[in-house]
């Protein structure tokens, strides 16, 4: 089969088409023909040198795919309600960048009826992501205010989307005036330019003081004690990643008198049955909304999938907004 592989750690030049064999589902696992895949700042982390696989996964890189199923235990297959030629998108822990991945059965879901393999490979990293952090952690709840940290991201578009359907107030935080305005587009309420903007003083004010109840951050450094500052009481901030880094100051009394919560999680390592329950919760509460064309996929460029590192150097540039996808077909 045809893969993207990485001859080192280094820049997106270091992503080369190569052939490796066709991987073998294990048990409990089904084999998808591949046709899409997601591009996701993990992806470009790995292709750095900065986040190594799992134990047992495979080295090339790819969270997300969508395609056919071609190969599996038939009745492992229709005990989850599959079988061989389904169309499918899956969460996969590496091995994403190839004609043809290993899916755990569980971490499957079907397209969603008038969905494209393109657009359907764009959901799994970022919905499996955002319901386990802001629902599942965050628990955030219909009425309350979200403030999305960089929300033009695919995770951002995803949080927006997701939290106006479920009746909450969506607050973002992007880098651009046009950004802003993409969000806005997509429903947010409130939409903060971070370059030009204090995001605290406009959190505060776009609540009435109150302050968010729940802080989706991308961001963690020195945002995390600015977060604080415009968090609620018995608010939670809820880390996915450390683009700003991982050391910050934070004023404990606070957090103490007020009873934030601060937590994260990265979803990479945990294990299959964590995040098949992910799975059933997004089939349950939000394939609806998808087939139903209240929450869409965004997606700003399709690259062919030997365009890999064209993708990466995009994804590096910050200049887009939604997701960035590879085509295995073109």
């Amino acid at each position: 089969m045809r893969a993207i592989t990485m001859t080192a750690a280094g820049g997106p030049e270091v992503l080369v088409e190569a052939t490796r064999p066709d991987p073998v589902p294990a048990a409990g696992e089904l084999l998808v023909q591949v046709t899409a895949s997601g591009v996701n700042r993990p992806d470009v982390l790995q292709r750095k040198g900065a986040y190594a696989p799992p134990p047992g996964a495979s080295d090339l890189p790819g969270l997300e795919i969508a395609g056919t199923i071609v190969g599996g235990d038939a009745g492992e297959l229709a005990a989850a309600g599959f079988k061989l030629g389904d169309r499918v998108c899956a969460l996969v822990a590496g091995g994403g960048y190839a004609e043809r991945c290993t899916a755990p059965i569980a971490q499957c879901l079907p397209v969603p009826k008038g969905f494209s393999d393109i657009e359907a490979a764009s959901l799994p990293e970022t919905f499996f992501t955002v319901w386990s952090n802001v629902w599942d952690r965050g628990r955030l709840q219909p009425g309350e205010t979200l403030l999305v940290q960089g929300g033009s991201s695919g995770i951002g578009v995803t949080a927006i989307q997701l939290a106006k359907a479920m009746g909450s107030r969506v607050i973002v935080t992007a880098g651009s005036d046009d950004k802003v305005a993409a969000c806005v587009a997509l429903g947010a309420d409130v939409g903060i330019n971070y370059r030009t903007q204090d995001f605290v003083a406009e959190v505060k004010a776009a609540s009435g003081g109150k302050g968010a109840d729940v802080v989706l951050d991308m961001v963690a450094g020195e945002y995390l004690a600015r977060e604080i500052q415009c968090v609620a009481d018995d608010g939670r901030i809820v880390i996915i990643a450390v683009q700003g880094g991982v050391n910050c100051a934070v004023n404990a009394g606070e957090v103490l008198r007020r009873r934030l919560t601060i937590t994260g999680s990265t979803l990479r390592p945990r294990p299959v049955a964590f995040k098949g329950a992910i799975a059933a919760s997004l089939r349950q509460h939000v394939w609806p909304l998808l087939e139903a064309g209240r929450v869409k996929p965004v997606i700003h460029t399709v690259f062919p999938a030997a365009q890999a590192a064209q993708a990466h150097a995009l994804m590096e540039s910050s200049t887009h907004v939604g997701k960035i996808m590879l085509d295995w077909t073109a």
